[in-house]
């Protein structure tokens, strides 16, 4: 019986599967280890922040705690790139469902990722849309909601998003921006960096053009929204 288990191949299948069943595991566990780090610990860089450098650019990034960080840029933030950040559980489903609705109309394809889901593509992956990228972005944000309050989400968030030239985090680029530090941020500046974030490489906060100019005017309103209707209460209590 043992002879014919070894010819068909049957132990060394199993223990060929158990190893596959650990290092499965292993992986999970230190995904999981991973995020509980960025708990309670500043991200030191990210894959973008090294990949800039490989290009050539000086890499600028200073972290700041939330409390010495402005809410105007907050309020900017959430009106800019996700409203329902404080209500939605890492996804806005309503938001994808748009962006399909649009898709099928032939308006084109935009995008309806939240804050969340830009924070662990930040923190934790490569940029790209390929889906085994999409399906990690995911499982860490889903690891996110499920480990850090909100409050962190936005904190590191601000921390690692890119805003051009080589500028990571809101410290970075208010100093670079408005010669200032991100605590000192005034709901004009902060709209501006605010409404540059889908292209910081392409658009300028200072001097802003003509979209930038408008589409923060446009933020400004939307961040007075913000303020009253307490979409930011999650961080703000």
């Amino acid at each position: 019986m043992k002879l014919l288990m070894a010819r068909t191949g049957g132990p060394p299948l199993h223990r060929a599967f158990a190893i596959a069943l650990r290092l499965i595991l292993l992986g999970i566990l230190l995904c999981i280890f991973w995020v509980m780090l960025y708990r309670v610990v500043p991200v030191p860089g990210t894959i973008l922040m090294g990949w800039r450098s490989m290009q050539g650019q000086a890499i600028n990034h200073d972290w700041m705690p939330l409390e010495e960080i402005s809410p105007q840029l907050v309020r900017a933030v959430i009106a800019a790139e996700d409203t329902r950040f404080c209500q939605h559980i890492g996804f806005d489903f309503e938001a994808i469902q748009t962006a399909i609705d649009d898709a099928r109309a032939g308006s084109g394809w935009r995008g309806a990722s939240t804050i969340s889901q830009q924070t662990a593509k930040n923190a934790f992956l490569w940029h790209g849309r390929d889906p085994v990228r999409k399906l990690a972005e995911a499982w860490f944000t889903g690891w996110q909601e499920l480990l850090w309050p909100k409050r962190r989400i936005m904190e590191v968030y601000l921390n690692v998003a890119e805003w051009g030239d080589g500028h990571f985090g809101a410290e970075a680029a208010a100093q670079a921006r408005f010669n200032k530090s991100a605590a000192d941020l005034t709901a004009y500046e902060a709209s501006l960096l605010a409404a540059v974030l889908p292209s910081p490489n392409r658009w300028s906060a200072n001097p802003p053009g003509p979209y930038v100019a408008s589409r923060a005017a446009t933020l400004r309103s939307r961040m007075a929204t913000v303020r009253r209707d307490g979409l930011d209460a999650c961080i703000y209590k």
